[in-house]
């Protein structure tokens, strides 16, 4: 028990220590809370000055922060004007044309930023950069001189390198903005003229590059005119305009790649500019090739009609080219132009020649009076007519054109048809074949005049058998050409043909006539074996023998067809059998009546001499 009251009295006092501590630290609380009241009634001012001071710092760090980020902005702009003015280097194309596109980008998305038309201005002038660049590769592929490979016309192709380096920038170029895709653009009408003004170089500096490669061939064309074959020269000049229109082919397939304003209307206009000196040499060198034409038509002919013909074939390709111009140059047509004039000429020809053949009839033949030779007429008329068939539709276009008969001026009417037929119903093989029957003619009638100008008829007789059979031989004979067989009618030939018998009946006349006279018997006078009448006989058989020395003669001073050995045969042979027969009936008549006691006196040559005398004249 005493041991419990001890502890309960030790709890005791325990008790009484811990409510003293609790007394002293309610004490000391009630202290600190006091304390703390007055604290806080002093920080109080402090804490909203602090308040203050710190949204005012975070207004700060927000205004330094924007302030950071438009120094950047303008830091960014500075870079890109930079890489701007500088233009495109090389190798950094697409480094350029990003920074252009993020720009516009720029311009699309933030129009109210303060730098916009700082921005639009940059764009600006990077178009204009990127042109400079366009226009000098286009330079550097159509500078220089294009290169002659030989005799023909090799187009000079844009080169591979150019080009591949072209094709990107020409594909941004194509996506800037203009007034038509972005309206609202600050720049996109100064980017508009300046691709305008890019384009319109491209146009002239191909133009001049290909007019420099056809100028060479086009002199060529021209010089050669006046020495070499007409239809030929046409030839040539049609060659040469085939060139240019493929050549112009050609340069429209490059501008649809590389033209930067692509449109149709600025296609157009592009290669209208393109082709003016392209044009304009076609339009210079056709007026020089008329012009030599028109100095001397009845020599340059058929360089007239080869050169409407090449043209006329060229018609066709033409009217592309003409379409791919734009609608506003489709009445400008230099071939239609070209054409019109050649034609003129061409008309002008047949009445021109056909009047020449009748001049000539006032004319010598070749060589002088007495020359027997080839009429240089004739020569060229057969000329004339071999290379119709080569010419055949220019021919028959500038008959039609002509109309029927016309070419005569009125002078004559047509043979072998029953009444007029109308020009428009005529085919112009038809037309053809009358304008041949025509030159015919009047080479037949000029040549027929000029043999009896001749002072000795007989000279004029082989001069017309010569001419005649040459004609005759070249167009029906044996025709140079194989389709002139086509031209040369039934009364075309049967024409020729008695004109060529009539010319072979006259040399016999004035050339053995004579020689036949000769031997002629002239019953009415002197009695047989009177002394008179064998004075007679023998005077017959003098002259007879005289008369073939003659003939002789004039056969070594005339050659009777001398380039038909044929032909001069068979005279001969129709000379023999005319002569020959007679003088052996003659003679063997007279022996037999005894004319003379001595006959071989005055009987010089026998019958089978006389023969090898005559086929001597023939050979």
């Amino acid at each position: 028990m005493d041991d419990d009251s001890a502890e309960i009295e030790l709890l005791e006092q325990n008790l009484n220590k811990t409510h003293q501590i609790s007394q002293r630290m309610i004490s000391i609380l009630t202290n600190f809370d006091s304390r703390l009241v007055k604290l806080e009634k002093s920080i109080l001012p402090l804490y909203t000055a602090t308040q203050k001071l710190n949204q005012r710092s975070h207004n700060i760090d927000r205004a330094l922060s924007k302030i950071d980020e438009v120094a950047s902005s303008y830091e960014g702009i500075a870079a890109e004007e930079g890489l701007i003015l500088r233009g495109p280097q090389s190798g950094q194309l697409e480094v350029y044309i990003d920074t252009l596109e993020r720009l516009n980008a720029a311009i699309a998305f933030k129009a109210s930023d303060a730098d916009f038309r700082e921005k639009a201005h940059l764009v600006e002038t990077g178009a204009k950069k990127l042109s400079q660049l366009y226009t000098k590769l286009v330079a550097e592929g159509s500078s220089g001189s294009p290169p002659i490979a030989g005799l023909d016309f090799t187009p000079v192709m844009f080169p591979p390198s150019l080009f591949a380096s072209l094709k990107p920038l020409i594909a941004f170029l194509r996506t800037l903005p203009l007034p038509s895709t972005h309206p609202s653009h600050p720049a996109a009408q100064i980017i508009l003229a300046t691709l305008k003004e890019a384009q319109r170089g491209y146009a002239d500096m191909r133009g001049t590059w290909n007019r420099k490669s056809l100028e060479t061939h086009a002199k060529r064309v021209v010089d050669r005119a006046e020495t070499l074959d007409g239809v030929i020269t046409g030839k040539e000049f049609g060659t040469w305009v085939d060139n240019l229109l493929r050549l112009a082919d050609t340069e429209y397939t490059l501008l649809t790649d590389l033209a930067p304003l692509s449109s149709p209307s600025f296609l157009a206009s592009t290669y209208d500019t393109l082709l003016n000196p392209l044009l304009t040499l076609f339009t210079d060198t056709l007026s020089s090739l008329t012009s030599i034409i028109k100095r001397s038509l009845h020599k340059y002919t058929f360089h007239a009609l080869a050169t409407y013909s090449a043209l006329s074939a060229s018609q066709g390709r033409w009217e592309t080219l003409l379409a791919r111009r734009g609608e506003g140059r489709r009445e400008t047509n230099e071939l239609r132009d070209g054409l019109n004039t050649i034609r003129g000429v061409c008309l002008r020809s047949f009445p021109e020649f056909l009047a020449d053949l009748k001049l000539a009839a006032t004319g010598t033949g070749k060589g002088g009076e007495l020359s027997v030779g080839l009429a240089d007429f004739t020569v060229s008329t057969v000329q004339y007519l071999d290379r119709i068939p080569e010419v055949q539709e220019a021919v028959g276009s500038a008959l039609l054109a002509l109309g029927d008969g016309n070419w005569k001026m009125g002078d004559g009417k047509r043979v072998g048809k029953a009444q007029k037929q109308s020009t428009s119903e005529m085919s112009e093989t038809t037309l053809i074949q009358h304008y041949t029957f025509d030159v015919v003619n009047t080479t037949v009638n000029s040549l027929t005049t000029l043999s009896r100008t001749h002072r000795r008829g007989a000279f004029g007789s082989i001069f017309l058998l010569n001419n005649i059979s040459y004609f005759y031989s070249r167009l029906i004979g044996k025709p140079t050409h194989p389709r002139l067989v086509d031209l040369v009618t039934k009364p075309t030939a049967d024409a020729l043909t008695s004109a060529f018998r009539t010319a072979k009946a006259g040399y016999f006349d004035a050339n053995f006539s004579p020689l036949m006279q000769a031997l002629s018997e002239d019953r009415e006078k002197e009695k047989v074996g009177s002394s008179a009448w064998k004075a007679a006989m023998k005077e017959k058989f003098t002259r007879f023998y005289d008369i073939l020395e003659e003939v002789g003669e004039r056969h070594r001073m005339a050659k009777v067809l001398e380039e038909d050995g044929e032909g001069r045969r068979a005279v001969g042979e129709e000379a023999v059998k005319l002569v020959v027969p007679s003088l052996q009936r003659f003679t063997q008549k007279q022996k037999e009546k005894e004319f003379s006691k001595n006959p071989q006196k005055y009987i010089k040559l026998s019958s089978e001499e006389v023969e090898t005398q005559i086929r001597g004249f023939y050979k």
